[in-house]
């Protein structure tokens, strides 16, 4: 560009300008100048950069040099990344299980450990005790008339040889015991009863484990319609109900271990698949993987974790990101055949690691695999190929 006959041929007179007027004019030139300067010293830099250190810029007739790498084949772990809802494993609702009544005490809160068999709460027994003292009475009536009637019998059974008695009198005097031990172990059984119904009076843990929720008071009226007073995790273990789509739940098997984060923690926690689901959701398209997981203060049933499941290992070529490409077809490379022309290649990206990436299918860990500047090449074109020799298998 002609910076002179720009400035010429503006509508300046030059004749007016004093020495000041000299010093900018000089100060604008040397500034375009410079950024001119700079502009292309960025893109030589850019350049060099996509093509590799050191390779020369082709000329009319000149190929040009690109960086390829040569992947082979590694050994890549496969490592599944999911999410889910925490919940307990065994989850248990106690409620009444006898007739209710009011609430005396509460012994166990949100968050405690119970034993089997141990008391949760006590309901006012005061009228169910008075009718165990009824019956009670009534069972030792029973027995009072049991005895006297089997007394009779045996007099009579010893007047019957002399005459006294006839035998008619012995036939009603058998009945009469017979009935009287038949009402005692009526009144034994109504006892018994009303024992058992008293003890389901308290709220019992019917398995040991941890206290998730309390929906009791003291004072509070309970009938076996009051709905769950307790919610208990049994034995206090845990589960992930981690979400995974079809095709990560076909590479899973129960007893893979896996690593759980719960969410707003930096906890990492080990677990192992115990259930995978038999069905796919047919809206979301994807089904529940459950891991087990020991008790941990960090595991709230209700909230999220992520966890990390190892699927094994597999085979495959592994190569830096600056290699793969995307456009509305998918993932692709560009690898250099052996008439040193560039190819496209499909490729479908596995797990992503601070290796690179894992490419599953598309690739056999041959080919040259253009390392970097593929936005620039056109598939078709032949280029200079360069192995870069760290990479290189």
């Amino acid at each position: 560009m002609n910076y002179e006959s720009k400035i010429s041929g503006e509508d300046l007179d030059v004749s007016t300008l004093d020495d000041g007027d000299d010093q900018v004019r000089n100060k604008k030139r040397l500034m375009i100048v410079a950024a001119a300067v700079v502009a292309i010293v960025l893109a030589v830099v850019a350049y060099q950069y996509f093509f590799g250190a050191g390779e020369v810029p082709p000329t009319e007739n000149q190929a040009p040099v690109v960086t390829v790498v040569i992947p082979g084949k590694k050994d890549v772990v496969r490592t599944i990344n999911a999410t889910g809802t925490l919940a307990a494993r065994r989850e248990i609702p106690v409620g009444v299980v006898g007739d209710g009544g009011r609430v005396t005490q509460v012994y166990v809160d949100a968050g405690d450990w119970v034993k089997p068999g141990q008391v949760m709460a006590s309901i006012d027994r005061s009228v169910q005790n008075q009718q165990v003292a009824r019956l009670d009475a009534s069972v030792a009536s029973a027995r009072a008339d049991l005895n006297l009637a089997q007394a009779n019998l045996d007099r009579a059974a010893k007047l019957v040889e002399r005459g006294f008695i006839s035998k008619a009198d012995i036939d009603r005097l058998t009945a009469t015991r017979d009935s009287s031990a038949a009402q005692l172990r009526v009144a034994r059984a109504q006892l018994g009863e009303t024992r058992a119904r008293n003890n389901f009076l308290n709220i019992v843990a019917p398995k040991g484990g941890f206290v998730l929720e309390r929906n009791v008071e003291v004072g509070q009226t309970v009938s076996p319609g009051s709905g769950i007073l307790f919610r208990l995790a049994q034995n206090g273990e845990m589960e992930l109900q981690a979400q995974l789509s079809e095709s990560d739940l076909a590479n899973i098997s129960v007893g893979v271990s896996t690593e759980v984060i719960p969410v707003g923690t930096n906890k990492v926690l080990t677990g192992q698949i115990w259930q995978i689901s038999p069905m796919i959701d047919a809206d979301s398209r994807q089904g529940v993987a459950k891991v087990a997981l020991s008790y941990d203060r960090a595991l709230r049933p209700g909230g999220f974790a992520s966890t990390r499941i190892t699927s094994g290992t597999s085979q495959a070529a592994v190569l830096p990101e600056s290699a793969v490409q995307n456009d509305s077809k998918g993932s692709f490379v560009y690898i250099v055949d052996k008439d040193e022309k560039v190819v496209r290649r499909d490729v479908e990206v596995g797990a992503v690691s601070a290796a690179g990436l894992s490419i599953t299918s598309g690739l056999n860990g041959a080919e040259r695999v253009v390392l970097r500047a593929g936005g620039f090449l056109n598939p078709g074109q032949t280029v200079k190929p360069v192995v870069e020799k760290d990479q290189a298998a």
